[in-house]
């Protein structure tokens, strides 16, 4: 096919696309087949649709682009098998990352119409930042751009307009909205206990006990073991210890080294 043949084929599996995992890798394995050929008039389809679609239809967009920027990534350490010889190169994962701020506008527009997609769209943004798909830094100044918008309560006293027949949505889509919701947050759930996609090139040896893997940091890029990342977000979140903690230790001790006459903890 010709370029322009790709681009309409791709525009019209972008229009079908829906929240179902078969649906969205469809859309991702024609991605990653034409990326050597016109990759860049592809990403220019993405974007076009994350502009024009419903709001339904955008937040699939960006599970759709989630799994992309994965098999991406997957990918990198074979090129050849999707017919690309070039020897560094993160596919569209590059593309995300340059037009972030743009698609996160797209996906949840201010006001009331983008509600909807915020929670989703957080989830994912924070996915990226922990597994370190897109640079952690640029990722916080979207989340907290979101985070700065007025929430729902604060919109609500100030609007007395009626929505827009436009932003109304129909029975059928309201029952539509709910059915994908599960399906991504479904996705979702399965992908929270499932390490980082992993940007070692070594990944294709056989694993090892953690106390062999050789100690990595920040600095080694895509060096660093998913070990090292996995380690680095709960340390990260892990707050200092306190008068809580104290508290907490002092009502184990009671529990397990109780005093005179008492009995001691079942420990069976």
């Amino acid at each position: 096919m010709d370029p322009f043949e790709v681009r309409m084929q791709f525009l019209s599996l972008m229009r079908r696309l829906n929240a179902s995992q078969p649906s969205i890798q469809k859309v991702v394995g024609y991605a990653l087949k034409y990326f050597s050929r016109c990759g860049e008039d592809l990403w220019d389809c993405i974007i076009e649709e994350c502009q024009k679609g419903s709001i339904n239809h955008r937040i699939n967009i960006l599970y759709f682009l989630d799994s992309l920027c994965e098999a991406c990534l997957q990918a990198k350490t074979h090129p050849s098998s999707i017919g690309y010889d070039g020897s560094s190169t993160n596919f569209y994962v590059d593309f995300v990352a340059q037009d972030l701020a743009k698609i996160v506008e797209n996906v949840v527009p201010e006001g009331r119409q983008g509600l909807p997609n915020l929670s989703s769209t957080k989830q994912i943004l924070s996915n990226w930042r922990n597994k370190r798909v897109i640079d952690p830094q640029k990722v916080d100044e979207v989340i907290t751009t979101l985070n700065s918008r007025k929430s729902a309560e604060e919109e609500a006293p100030a609007s007395t307009e009626a929505p827009s027949a436009s932003s109304r949505l129909s029975k059928t889509d309201i029952f539509r909205r709910i059915e994908e919701d599960r399906e991504r947050h479904k996705r979702l759930r399965e992908k929270r206990w499932v390490q980082p996609v992993s940007h070692n090139p070594q990944s294709h040896l056989p694993p090892q006990l953690a106390s062999f893997l050789p100690l990595t940091d920040d600095g080694d890029g895509e060096e660093e073991l998913t070990l090292d990342i996995e380690f680095e977000n709960e340390w990260e979140t892990t707050s200092d210890w306190n008068e809580d903690d104290d508290d907490a230790v002092g009502e184990e001790n009671v529990l397990c080294f109780p005093g005179e006459g008492e009995k001691p903890m079942d420990l069976s």
